[in-house]
């Protein structure tokens, strides 16, 4: 069955209009302010929004629509709880921000930043546009839908469950530093290496992306939308290479205990751990 072009024309609009509203309210923000970090902020909300547009305004399949709208929102939701505290925490920029755009004009800076951000979102969400569009066949490849809504919540439960692994680990870090200083830190705390984190060295890296993979399975249910598998193939990139686990690796690299835990555990993809 094809897309209905019409309402896949006013979904991207609306969908449009909603990144950039987002970014631009967050750009005069951070123009106010001084933090350009405060884009960080702004990536879940602006994903949620097109998904809810889409749903909003899509002919396409109702249950489909609307399920995908409610993971993405709830993905977004959990995603907002780290960064805003993480955001209102300080009053420094993060320094990835301050380095990235050393010597930009104010103009060059809010492109670079909030433009690029926005083209990555409407790329991103373009199974969700195209399925709020797009009706479900009738035959066995409608089971797309339901079997990419549960790779997309499997992926939230390893994200979430991967995060809070990890606070968990530096609270445990930052009580022992302030009891005995660095010098006391058991040798268990210096890399966290147990739970998902002994499988893979970016597990919440992993999760996020396998979110948006499930996302474009269900909406390939429709065949229009399997056409959008560059969506999942970029953000598995930018959470790679482009803000993610490349950039992690190189800040940690110097470590000799991390560098014994890249040896022993997978770097994206969850493996089981190297043994001595």
């Amino acid at each position: 069955m094809a897309v209905d072009r019409a309402n896949l024309l006013r979904v991207t609009g609306v969908s449009a209009a909603a990144v950039a509203l987002l970014q631009a309210g967050t750009a005069a923000l951070a123009v106010r302010t001084g933090r350009r970090d405060y884009a960080d902020g702004v990536w879940g909300p602006g994903l949620a929004a097109v998904a809810i547009g889409g749903a909003a305004v899509g002919t396409g399949d109702p249950w489909r629509r609307w399920a995908l709208a409610g993971v993405t929102t709830a993905w977004a939701a959990r995603l907002e709880t780290l960064m805003l505290p993480r955001l209102t925490g300080t009053d420094e920029e993060d320094e990835r921000y301050t380095e990235f755009l050393e010597g930009d004009s104010t103009p060059v800076a809010l492109a670079k930043v909030f433009g690029t951000q926005a083209v990555a979102q409407l790329l991103v969400s373009a199974p969700l546009q195209v399925a709020a569009a797009s009706p479900l066949p009738r035959g066995a490849r409608r089971w797309l839908f339901p079997a990419g809504m549960a790779v997309m919540v499997a992926g939230a439960v390893v994200e979430a469950l991967a995060d809070r692994q990890k606070a968990a680990f530096m609270a445990e870090k930052k009580e022992a530093r302030a009891q005995g200083g660095d010098d006391e830190v058991p040798d268990e705390l210096e890399v966290l290496d147990t739970g998902l984190w002994g499988w893979s060295r970016h597990p919440n890296y992993f999760g996020d992306s396998v979110v948006w993979d499930g996302a474009w399975l269900a909406a390939a249910a429709s065949a229009p939308a399997g056409w959008t598998f560059p969506a999942p193939a970029a953000m598995s990139y930018f959470l790679v290479y482009a803000t993610g686990a490349k950039r992690t690796e190189a800040r940690m690299g110097d470590r000799p205990a991390y560098r014994d835990y890249q040896r022993r555990v997978s770097f994206f993809f969850p493996l089981h751990p190297a043994r001595d």
